[in-house]
């Protein structure tokens, strides 16, 4: 256990230094080019992660709570079944229109 705390220590502080660097020839080029491009591609794919984080936590917690609903009342699966589907459609809907908008404003800088 203590080597595997040690290797997962070793490697963020070392991916921590990589990243201070990157950041860092980052800000410098955009500085001298006067672009941002670099900062808008990450910030879209921060975008990305984030919309997709949310989409699969509320499907996975309207999925349960449809189940549970059909497993305290098998009779109701008809009733719950349907808008959970929808609930389920939509909230995909959401995370591609978060994919659409990160990527159109890649499309627009690049």
């Amino acid at each position: 256990m203590k080597q595997l705390v040690t290797v997962l220590a070793t490697v963020l502080a070392s991916a921590s230094v990589f990243a201070q660097e990157a950041a860092t020839h980052t800000t410098t080029t955009a500085a001298a080019t006067g672009s941002d491009k670099g900062m808008f591609a990450i910030a879209a794919a921060i975008c990305m992660g984030i919309a997709v984080l949310g989409g699969t936590l509320s499907q996975g917690k309207a999925a349960s709570a449809a189940l549970d609903g059909i497993a305290r009342n098998p009779a109701a699966q008809d009733k719950i079944f349907t808008p959970m589907l929808l609930s389920l459609a939509l909230i995909e809907s959401l995370v591609i229109l978060g994919f659409l908008v990160a990527f159109v404003k890649i499309g627009g800088l690049l």
